[in-house]
């Protein structure tokens, strides 16, 4: 079924023929911006006109859209408090371009009052049945959206599967499309392709290490399971996610499935609102983790929490990892 938009009334005037962007000096191809790409949103083809009013949420969706040299199409973002300051962001020049909306999670009432024409968000992380913003609810707002396809998975009716990565470089390449800029789009993925499979090739040889990603909890952790860019990250750079059996994203796991695991390393996510140096803490000293391999050998690698959603920054994550791990086998 293919999702048609009727175009939204612009603030500005429509710029007609090849306009140029804001960022990285990309060009938006083809003519009218009335005129409509098909484009996959998960599993559904929708029909889209070029958006100039986006609202997007986290920094994955923002660091999407400045890669590809879109920042003038982004009115504002929404960045909840896990998010480290965009400050320290590599794009921290874009950001202060556009509008800082909210530090909330993202709701039906916030886009609306932006007189968005583009939402982007995961699903089940922006997007959410709870709280009653959808695709399907903005598509009967004629506000277009676009979901990370590492996100779709589970989306019902429109599931689509790709390893996170993978999700990444289809993101940047559909938005490309969206947006006009399939050369740019190219280049960036051309590029990251590259930086992964030179990462690849130096990973270390032999049996891979056992990794145990700890994102939060203390009566239970929560962990990376197979869906998110975590266990791509582990495993190009020589690694085994422990919990690489989880067909989920994020998940909930037990204790004494991490004790049997025997992590020899553990990847902290860095949050903005919940430091690692805590995190680790409180490993070493709760007595059902003390005794870990990793964290005998006092063998933690920190991860940003930019580095750990979907987003450009998952390369960088990457090479962080792989460089700690070649570190680790000298």
């Amino acid at each position: 079924m293919i999702t048609l938009f009727r175009p939204r009334p612009l603030a500005a005037s429509i710029l007609a023929g090849t306009l140029l962007l804001a960022g990285c000096g990309a060009q938006v191809e083809g003519g009218s911006a009335a005129a409509k790409v098909t484009v996959k949103r998960c599993g559904q083809e929708v029909a889209y006109t070029l958006p100039q009013r986006a609202v997007v949420y986290e920094g994955g969706s923002a660091d999407k859209m400045f890669a590809l040299g879109l920042t003038r199409h982004v009115h504002g973002y929404v960045m909840p408090p896990a998010n480290p300051p965009v400050e320290e962001s590599p794009w921290a020049a874009e950001y202060a371009k556009v509008r800082f909306l909210s530090d909330d999670l993202l709701n039906r009432e916030l886009v609306v009052d932006a007189k968005a024409d583009f939402v982007v968000a995961g699903w089940r992380s922006g997007f959410s049945d709870q709280r009653g913003i959808t695709p399907a609810i903005l598509d009967g707002l004629n506000i277009q959206s676009f979901m990370h396809t590492e996100s779709c998975f589970n989306y019902p009716g429109h599931p689509e599967r790709v390893t996170p990565f993978e999700g990444l470089y289809t993101d940047l390449e559909r938005l490309g499309k969206i947006f006009g800029v399939e050369d740019r789009a190219r280049s960036l993925v051309a590029d990251y392709r590259e930086r992964v499979e030179a990462v690849r090739a130096q990973a270390p040889q032999g049996e891979p290490v056992p990794v145990f990603l700890y994102d939060s909890g203390t009566d239970k952790p929560f962990t990376a399971g197979s869906q998110v860019p975590p266990n791509d990250i582990i495993r190009f750079a020589g690694g085994r996610n422990v919990f690489a059996g989880l067909d989920a994203r994020w998940s909930e796991v037990t204790w004494e499935a991490v004790v049997e695991a025997e992590p020899e390393v553990i990847i902290i996510l860095d949050y903005g609102d919940k430091p690692a140096q805590e995190k680790i803490k409180f490993l070493k000293e709760f007595p059902t983790t003390s005794k870990l391999p990793a964290v005998v050998n006092d063998r933690f690698h920190i991860l940003d929490y930019n580095e750990g959603i979907s987003g450009p920054r998952n390369i960088d994550g990457l090479e962080g990892f792989a460089t700690y791990l070649r570190e680790l086998k000298k």
